[in-house]
């Protein structure tokens, strides 16, 4: 097996979290959340709550550990804090499910992503410490936050913040602990005002989960939605950097990624397959410049502005660090329509050269062996289907 075989049969195993439902809802309540957009939401957590981390803490760390945290969820499957479940028995499914899924990969690479899950596991470092700060603040916010939210979610939630996981936030993250607490009738009297003007744009971020893109799961029992799979190409990102045709800094890259699609919020998703006239094409990108500026524009100045350069960045493809992100986010729904039978290019009649000109062509500038490998795999599927 090559090394490239093995990355993607990690990458490809792990589309899976995206069917592994979690007790929360989504911030509008309409339905549970999945464990990937949940992962994609800590990471995005962690960078905008960065302010509010102990001075030791690397964030970039922290938000690798989340996107690796639910793995092993594949496997041993969610259990709510509320269950009842030996717990024994549930770490060593879990510690087995983390053998196996990094086990898929390269040596080198799996050690370093089963280091990275076990530090978290064991939360004794500042950056695991602070990652599972944030994976405790963000079920909690989603909840009271919520459109209409359970009563017994927000049982939960009070029940957490009085002798659960959360009641720790009152001295390791006290503006968390207070305002939860005020969002749920309890007086208090701590200024949590620049935990708030943060938390008003993680709550609009939640609505990405809701914009479906034209690529299906690879099983393809759905279409997937934007933050499900800003989460997927930010493990495709890391895994693959190796294969970028120039050096780059696989945080920023990562950070791009995370960021990238929020603009969809407003502006919608545009498939690379179903939108091709070039005045169209110009008024997504004018939708998607404003929703930038009002998105960004919902965080403090200082913080806000140097995220929405990082998105201006991405989408002018220029430095080295963008023009990996970019090829990048083309690859993964190629994959994901080999998988499920064809997906959008059975529903927008696509043929491969116009699959290399769309989205090999992008890819190849940024990481050639890629798509090489890509193309190589899904070629005999045009083939067998007549669309050479």
């Amino acid at each position: 097996m090559s090394r490239l075989d093995a990355q993607f049969a990690f990458l490809l195993e792990a589309d899976k979290l995206r069917t592994i439902e979690r007790q929360n809802l989504i911030l509008d309540c309409s339905r549970r959340e999945n464990s990937a957009e949940h992962s994609w939401h800590l990471a995005l957590y962690a960078l905008v709550l960065a302010p509010f981390a102990a001075p030791q803490v690397d964030i970039f760390r922290a938000i690798r550990m989340l996107l690796l945290h639910d793995l092993v969820e594949i496997d041993a499957g969610d259990h709510p804090i509320t269950a009842e479940a030996d717990w024994a028995a549930v770490a060593a499914a879990e510690q087995t499910a983390a053998q196996r899924l990094f086990g898929l990969l390269p040596e080198d690479q799996g050690a370093e992503f089963l280091a990275l899950w076990q530090e978290f596991e064991a939360a004794e470092t500042p950056d695991a410490q602070y990652a599972k700060q944030v994976d405790h603040c963000q079920p909690m916010f989603q909840t009271v936050y919520g459109a209409t939210p359970l009563n017994w979610h927000l049982d939960v939630v009070r029940q957490n913040l009085d002798g659960g996981r959360a009641a720790a936030l009152k001295h390791s993250f006290p503006q968390a602990y207070h305002h939860a607490q005020a969002k749920l009738g309890r007086a208090s009297d701590i200024d949590c005002s620049q935990l708030t003007t943060r938390l008003a744009f993680l709550n609009e971020a939640d609505k990405l989960k809701q914009i479906t893109r034209a690529s299906k799961l690879g099983d393809g029992s759905r279409h997937e939605n934007s933050a499900e799979h800003s989460w997927h190409i930010m493990l495709y990102a890391w895994v693959l950097a190796e294969d970028s045709t120039a050096p780059v800094d696989v945080d920023r890259v990562l950070q791009m990624l995370l960021l990238h699609d929020l603009v969809e919020i407003d502006a919608g998703d545009a498939p690379i397959h179903g939108v091709l006239d070039p005045q169209e094409l110009a008024a997504i990108a004018d939708k998607e410049q404003a929703a930038a500026t009002r998105l960004f524009g919902l965080l403090p100045a200082d913080q806000g502005r140097p995220l929405y350069e990082i998105w201006q960045e991405f989408e002018a493809a220029e430095s080295p660090d963008a023009v990996f992100a970019k090829s990048i986010d083309r690859v993964q729904p190629v994959l994901l329509n080999l998988l499920n039978g064809g997906g959008s290019w059975l529903d927008y009649d696509v043929s491969l050269p116009q699959l290399d000109a769309r989205v090999g062509a992008k890819i190849q500038r940024g990481a050639p062996q890629v798509w090489t490998y890509v193309r190589s795999r899904v070629e005999p599927w045009f083939r067998e289907a007549g669309r050479l």
